[in-house]
């Protein structure tokens, strides 16, 4: 964020240096001020520091008291300049307490790069700087990034992902550098082993993608081709051992994630709502790297292929297994058991090994002849063109990757050219802005408040309206229990059937199981001011969210009658697009309670 402030303003990034401060000196205004402040620019930094206001101790983080960033200012710039800068971070908010940066005013440069693109991120410290926080591998857990290798009887190596520091797993070069142990030390050597299963030690996730820092911590772009190739020559060697490889996937398969599925002999997963797996490298204005332009379409097709990774879509259970991008769907309880057993049944001949599906005859004559993959690439690049306007890079390069794979398809060129590729996205200014906004996305998505004070379980609606039933809709699917209330009963059949049908089509495209269905519906209570019951149900709301029409006088009444029924803590939510909050909440017996919370048609 930090990064992005000083980018609009103007601000360059000369060099930065990492300040890592034992947990028993927790640093200060004046210590950091010493820390920061080289002789020739002592006034500016210290000013800088005063602006910001660092006095209290910064946050621990992992053993570390603090990781501050240090400026060597190049360019002549005096105080004022410098203090006006920092108010300005200061004032938007951007500064978190484990980080501090400060910037030299320079718009003499015409650069529109960054001169660094790492920075330390408070929550989620990257591993150089938390490096006083290592590993000791014990005898119940062996492995960072992985769970003790289990090994079964028949033979059958169970490896599963499990990073206990996130809530998904990632790959970057550390997990690799310790699979790569991992599997020379119990799995390349080893006779016992007949096959492996790749899974996830994690209940809801298998690998959400690569770490991006890998990507923003390489200064020099072209370093990323001998460190993509160090991934490939892993792949490939883990091949060389010429078993079966089953992956078992649960949750998001995303990413590199997907990619190391692709090097697999054979994938399952589950049908779990949370399982989803796809190749976004493209939003942000990359391509997959790690083999993934070529291991793709020989597997679902040119034309299923172009459209994961140049849209970078998401695919469900349901349309992976049609497409044949995974063999089987199954359970989530069941994952692990059918994985072994597949993998089992694999090396002993019993179970095939995945093939492409067989396409149809007019799918055969697009992708399989000159005339046909002319017109599909003439389309594709329409379709390129129409929706980025040549101003994005990626989808181009990504169909430049799959054309040399088809023209090159032995040996390791194809992959060499992929990573090169790779490298001159990740060095454009359009790739560097969309990981800003992936970034910046990330960060708005975590809650940075702490614990509830009162967790959310029963949710009201007042008013079964169009909105209204879609704001009951989408908060039942999230597991919420609803309350939905109107006037009378010819209200609430209206909400309920549209409610129902909405979840009818889901499940007619298979988009959501009838055991969801019904689920769902179980978690919608409809009422009305005749029902008995409401107030009772009422008693036992956390949060109340009103969709009624734009009237001031209705929302008051609303708001008193709510308010008789519903206990202390319970937060009062009007839907209003234009009604001031204040003007709602006059005359209310607890007007902290009441906030606005508007929602898009859902």
């Amino acid at each position: 964020a930090i990064h992005h402030l000083c980018r609009s303003h103007h601000l360059q990034i000369k060099s930065f240096t990492t300040v890592v401060q034992p947990r028993e000196f927790p640093i200060n205004a004046s210590m950091l001020g010493r820390t920061l402040a080289s002789s020739s620019s002592r006034t500016v930094a210290s000013a800088a520091v005063a602006r910001l206001g660092v006095s209290s101790p910064l946050r621990q983080t992992r053993g570390v008291a603090a990781v501050a960033s240090r400026l060597v200012i190049d360019n002549a710039c005096n105080c004022n300049s410098t203090t006006q800068h920092s108010s300005l971070i200061d004032s938007r908010s951007y500064v978190t307490t484990s980080s501090v940066l400060f910037a030299s005013s320079d718009r003499s440069e015409p650069s529109n790069r960054w001169f660094s693109t790492a920075a330390a991120v408070a929550d989620e410290p990257t591993e150089e700087s938390t490096s006083e926080d290592v590993f000791v591998p014990t005898p119940e857990r062996k492995y960072k990034y992985f769970q003790n290798v289990e090994l079964t009887p028949e033979g059958v190596a169970i490896i599963r992902f499990d990073n206990p520091d996130k809530k998904y797993n990632t790959v970057n070069k550390f997990l690799r550098d310790e699979a790569m142990a991992l599997w020379n030390d119990e799995i390349h050597n080893s006779s016992n082993v007949k096959s492996v299963v790749f899974t996830s030690g994690k209940p809801d996730g298998f690998i959400a993608g690569a770490d991006i820092f890998d990507i923003q911590s390489v200064e020099n772009k072209q370093d990323l081709v001998p460190f993509i190739e160090e991934w490939l020559n892993f792949f490939q060697h883990m091949k060389s051992k010429d078993i079966p490889m089953v992956c078992a996937i649960n949750g998001p398969a995303l990413g590199g994630g997907l990619e190391w599925a692709l090097w697999c002999d054979y994938r399952i997963c589950t049908d779990s709502p949370t399982t989803k797996l796809g190749l976004p490298e493209v939003k942000l204005g990359l391509l997959p790297g790690f083999g993934g332009t070529q291991n793709l379409f020989p597997l679902v097709g040119l034309q299923g292929a172009m459209d994961m990774m140049l849209t970078g879509k998401d695919i469900r259970a349901p349309k992976a297994k049609k497409m044949g991008l995974v063999d089987q769907v199954v359970a989530p309880a069941s994952l692990e058991k059918v994985a072994v057993d597949t993998a089992l049944g694999l090396a002993e001949g019993t179970i095939k090994k995945s093939t492409p599906k067989k396409k149809s005859l007019m799918n055969r004559f697009i992708e399989d002849t000159p005339i046909g993959r002319n017109m599909m690439w003439k389309k594709v690049e329409e379709m390129v063109q129409k929706n980025t306007n040549g101003n994005y890079p990626a989808p181009n390069a990504i169909i430049s990757c799959v054309k040399y794979g088809l023209e090159h398809p032995s040996g390791n060129d194809k992959y060499r050219f992929e990573r090169e590729e790779f490298a001159k996205l990740a060095a454009t200014s359009e790739s560097e802005a969309l990981i800003g906004i992936f970034d910046g996305m990330t960060q708005m998505k975590k809650n940075t408040f702490g614990e509830l004070a009162h967790p959310v379980s029963t949710v009201a609606v007042m008013g079964a309206g169009l909105m209204g039933a879609g704001i009951a809709q989408v908060s039942a699917e999230k597991g919420y229990r609803v309350l939905l209330k109107d006037r009378d009963d010819a209200a609430i059949g209206r909400g309920e059937s549209y409610i129902n049908d909405n979840w009818g089509k889901k499940v007619k495209r298979r988009r959501m199981t009838q055991y969801q269905y019904n689920k769902n519906s179980s978690n919608v209570v409809g009422l009305t001011d005749d029902s008995v019951s409401y107030e009772k149900h009422f008693g036992n709301a956390d949060m109340v969210i009103e969709a009624v029409f734009e009237d001031i006088d209705l929302k008051r009444r609303i708001v008193k009658q709510v308010e008789e029924v519903t206990p202390e803590h319970c937060v009062f939510a009007t839907n209003t697009s234009a009604i001031p909050i204040a003007d709602i909440a006059e005359g209310a017996s607890r007007p902290d309670k009441i906030v606005g919370m508007h929602y898009f048609s859902p």
